[in-house]
């Protein structure tokens, strides 16, 4: 009798322990999964601010595209996965300078909280912005619009004119913000002097225009941080659509 107790439970202790290593491989396939998607191909992201507006507000749900094709179609599209024009993730984190533990730590509080929250967070964030220019190009500002001449081209034309999707912009008057704030320096004026961006710059702004929380006051970024390129809003359904 005591043998077959000892038996079956020594049955029992080994199917538990092969439920336990089954449910530990199931959840590091779909956690490997998961950020394999998110790194090099899609992710979902919930837009948490309206400096986007008026084609994007808060609550919006959105699809990134990460994937750079390894084929070549003409220099532009092999080294970026955005154009001028793009909405794209802007990824602003001292994630490099980290310690590896905290590094796949923020991995799984990201997983479990669906992309929502990081351990990073008072360090930087990711930010949605659209591309204005592209290195090389030159650009100006005036009324809160701006004018971009692109590398190789000849003369310069409006950020709208070169961007694959038409897009509106919110443009602040200037009695819209106190007048003890306000001043004519870059980031408060509607106007830039012409800037000549470098080999590896890239120039992002916020379609809000009041929203300053970009290129305006960061400088010119690196393409490297930029992370993902917006292609559909699926949320709210009444905006479902293609970006």
């Amino acid at each position: 009798m005591f043998e077959k107790k000892t038996y079956y439970s020594y049955a029992a202790q080994k199917h538990q322990r092969h439920r336990a290593l089954k449910f530990f491989l199931v959840f590091l396939f779909f956690y490997i999964t998961y950020n394999c998607l998110c790194a090099f191909l899609i992710s979902v992201w919930v837009v948490d601010n309206n400096t986007m507006q008026p084609g994007l507000n808060r609550g919006d749900r959105i699809i990134f595209y990460s994937f750079t094709p390894p084929w070549n179609f003409n220099k532009e599209d092999s080294q970026y996965i955005f154009k001028r024009g793009s909405i794209v993730l802007v990824d602003k984190r001292h994630y490099k300078d980290s310690k590896l533990p905290l590094r796949l730590a923020d991995g799984l509080v990201r997983f479990f909280t669906a992309q929502k929250v990081s351990i990073f967070s008072g360090e930087g964030q990711y930010y949605i912005k659209r591309v204005i220019g592209l290195p090389g190009d030159e650009i100006s500002m005036s009324n809160y619009g701006f004018r971009v001449k692109e590398a190789q081209g000849s003369f310069a034309l409006t950020e709208y004119e070169l961007s694959q999707r038409p897009y509106h912009t919110s443009i602040p008057q200037t009695g819209d913000i106190s007048g003890e704030l306000w001043d004519d320096s870059i980031p408060f004026s509607g106007s830039m002097d012409t800037i000549i961006l470098g080999p590896d710059e890239c120039y992002v702004v916020s379609d809000d225009r009041s929203n300053t929380n970009d290129s305006r006051t960061w400088g010119a970024i690196s393409p490297s941080i930029i992370k993902a390129r917006a292609v559909l809003r699926f949320w709210p359904p009444n905006k479902i659509g293609f970006l």
